[in-house]
């Protein structure tokens, strides 16, 4: 698959800079960047095949510093999912089949899970692009996320362990203690599965099944974890007032009261993933050696007062400067490329197939609403016909009509997707102008498809096929306010009222 290279620079810039913050703390200072890779350097159209080569090489290097660890501490709840959506985009064309590489993945793709645009996103399902399996909203989002990477196939085994993950899911919800979920087994038997798919781990059906596990597992086991802790250091009280200080054993070593009292739960599921499986294990062992032990009696105390702790302020990665430049639509229309032209027409021809498969298999009462990533898609009952509709290959003015509709819905919904995307990429220069290139494109495939749509209505007309004729004029009549939006928006006038108000919801 041949992919614009000034998109790959975007999301490569968009990684460099967000990995860059994080070892700004490690090296205490401003990472030294090499010549050519500073962010004015990457503004710059000239040598960007050179450029890409840099920084495919630099960012190979800043992967042997940046850890799991680091990531799971980076990525908070205020994390800009396009940063997110960026660092899967690297993963994914990479396919690293190394642990580390793979667990990044995993735990960027869970964070996007955890963290939906819009709550409640992932609890609606689709269908499958083949017209016979669900699809769910999420591996849809991971589907257009990843349109145009190279992602691997799935076979049949991988198919049938996939299939596991749900009853993974069931025994873990079924344990009542962290002793018993970590003598299970269960940890390191998830860690064979996934290792077990090689390449085929980034594919999207991979991630969006293995995603939601990993939400429902991490939600059980901090819980058991947090209580563990929390009867250890209430026993631990009860010793300390009556004068004791020894609580247990653990491999050999006596733990105290001063070892539970600097127990920090939050940090320690924070930490790599290889030393803190080693220490929850020695947390479940106390646990199971002071269960063992007798009840203590409490025995009355003054109450003292809480301790107010004090708020560390929470170091937050810097957001992209704002910088959108002054563009010249009419110029770069005038600019645009017939591989440009021809990327976008791919585009399209996905997105119509996609809209075509869910409108046949959909449920005849909601085959009108499409699942986008950033919003539905309405369609009118004669759109959502020329969906369903089988003589697509004739050579009739009724097939010609169908396939007008087909490619106006297709057009709106692509526009549709470059001003949500817009919308959200305030915070990174390069991604806001690759987004409004394709805006660009956009207008000017939107055009063609304009002239050719008012001239096979005419031709209906002609032929006295008002009907047929008038299955195009909303269609057509979306387009238009859709394109006069984007021309908008591309100029930086305030609008009016989103597409949203009528078209997507």
């Amino acid at each position: 698959m041949v992919e614009d290279p000034k998109w790959e620079l975007a999301i490569l810039a968009t990684v460099q800079g967000f990995y860059e913050k994080l070892l700004q703390e490690a090296v205490r200072g401003e990472v030294p960047v090499p010549a050519g890779l500073e962010a004015i350097s990457l503004q710059s159209d000239d040598s960007v095949l050179e450029t890409l080569s840099s920084m495919h090489r630099w960012l190979r290097l800043l992967d042997l510093a940046i850890t799991p660890a680091m990531l799971r501490r980076a990525f908070t709840p205020d994390t800009d999912p396009e940063i997110a959506e960026a660092m899967l985009r690297y993963f994914i064309r990479n396919k690293d089949t190394s642990e580390v590489h793979r667990d990044k993945t995993d735990l960027v793709t869970t964070f996007l899970y955890r963290h939906p645009r819009v709550p409640g996103q992932w609890e609606r399902r689709g269908y499958g692009l083949d017209g016979s399996l669900p699809l769910a909203p999420f591996e849809i989002a991971l589907l257009e996320i990843l349109a145009d990477a190279d992602v691997p196939s799935l076979t049949d085994d991988h198919m049938q362990t996939l299939r596991l993950f749900d009853q993974l899911q069931q025994e873990a919800e079924g344990f009542r203690d962290l002793n018993a979920l970590l003598e299970s087994g269960i940890i390191p038997r998830v860690r064979e599965l996934k290792q077990s798919f090689d390449t085929s781990f980034y594919h999207p059906g991979v991630l969006a099944t293995i995603a939601p596990y990993n939400t429902a597992f991490g939600k059980k086991f901090d819980a058991l974890f947090h209580q563990s802790a929390a009867e250890i250091k209430n026993f631990a009280e009860v010793v300390e007032e009556q004068g004791g200080s020894i609580l247990g054993n653990v491999d050999g070593v006596d733990v105290t009261v001063e070892h539970v009292a600097a127990l920090e739960e939050s940090e320690l599921l924070r930490i790599d993933y290889g030393t803190a499986l080693d220490k929850f294990r020695r947390v479940s062992k106390l646990k199971k050696t002071l269960d063992q032990r007798p009840p203590i009696r409490r025995s009355p105390r003054l109450v003292r007062p809480p301790v107010k702790a004090e708020v560390k302020p929470t170091a937050k990665l810097a957001s992209f400067p704002s910088r959108r430049p002054v563009l010249d639509v009419p110029t770069m229309r005038l600019a645009v490329t017939p591989q440009q032209i021809s990327t976008e027409e791919s585009k399209l021809l996905r997105i119509e197939e996609s809209i075509r498969i869910f409108v046949r298999v959909a449920d005849p009462k909601f085959r009108q609403v499409i699942p986008m990533r950033f919003f539905n898609l309405l369609l009118t009952s004669a759109e959502a016909d020329a969906y369903c509709a089988d003589y697509l290959e004739e050579k009739s003015l009724r097939a010609g009509v169908a396939r007008v509709i087909l490619r106006l819905v297709a057009v709106v919904a692509r526009m549709t997707t470059e001003l949500e995307e817009l919308k959200r990429a305030g915070n990174s220069a390069s991604l806001w102008k690759l987004h409004a290139d394709s805006m660009v494109v956009l207008l000017e495939v939107g055009g063609s498809v304009r002239q050719n749509a008012e001239r096979v209505m005419t031709l209906a007309e002609q032929r006295g096929a008002k009907v047929e004729a008038d299955k195009i004029r909303a269609p057509l009549q979306k387009l238009h306010d859709c394109s006069e939006l984007v021309g908008k928006t591309l100029l930086g006038v305030p609008e009016q009222k989103t597409l949203g108000a009528s078209n997507a919801s």
